[in-house]
């Protein structure tokens, strides 16, 4: 596991349990005891050229497990000034002790199109943890060749997924799905995205 701060394109297909609005049905249908995400996906810069949001438990089930997990997202844009931006990842109320990677993506839910790997958050015994990395984030694109020509696809979104394939067993039991979302390509299931800022992206 590490940064790449370069762009690593990822096509896969769609993963079993995962849906694009999934993250959406997780706030709008897990019940009084969901995380409390009533403004998730809506920023507001409380510093010049600095965007927030939330994350959101990427299905109804994660949501239930994790009743008070909260992720918040924070992007300084400097790219201009200082050649990268600071995008800050802030967990509370998540599994302890638990390892989580971090993505730029093209869509929030499966199957997520371009995708770049840019860190990992781990929790402490209390389920709190936090992470900040220097990248571009602002402009973040991947290039690819698709047939004879080159296709860019905007990473305007964001996802983290279990980064031990048994750290989702808690809640999906242990027959979950192997995903290949980390650097030793074995990896759980999306523990979290910004699909409820749907239409628009969190990202500009």
């Amino acid at each position: 596991m590490g940064i790449f701060k370069g762009i690593a394109t990822l096509t896969v297909g769609a993963l079993a349990g995962a849906a694009i609005f999934a993250g959406v049905n997780a706030v709008r249908g897990a019940g009084e005891d969901a995380p409390a995400f009533d403004k998730v996906g809506d920023y507001t810069s409380t510093a010049k050229n600095v965007v927030r949001f939330k994350l959101a438990p990427s299905n109804d089930k994660l949501a239930q497990c994790m009743p008070k997990v909260k992720v918040d997202v924070a992007v300084a844009l400097e790219t201009d000034k200082t050649g990268r931006d600071v995008f800050d990842v802030t967990m509370t109320g998540a599994p302890p002790k638990t390892s989580f990677t971090v993505f730029l993506l093209e869509v929030p839910g499966a199957p997520f199109g371009a995708a770049e790997y840019i860190g990992d958050v781990n929790t402490d015994q209390h389920g709190k943890g936090k992470a900040e990395f220097k990248l571009i984030v602002e402009e973040a694109f991947s290039s690819t060749i698709v047939g004879k020509d080159r296709v860019r696809k905007e990473l305007n979104h964001v996802g983290m997924w279990f980064a031990d394939p048994k750290d989702d067993d808690f809640c999906l039991g242990a027959n979950s799905p192997v995903t290949p979302f980390d650097g030793d390509n074995e990896a759980g299931v999306q523990a979290f995205n910004s699909a409820p800022s749907l239409p628009k992206a969190p990202l500009p």
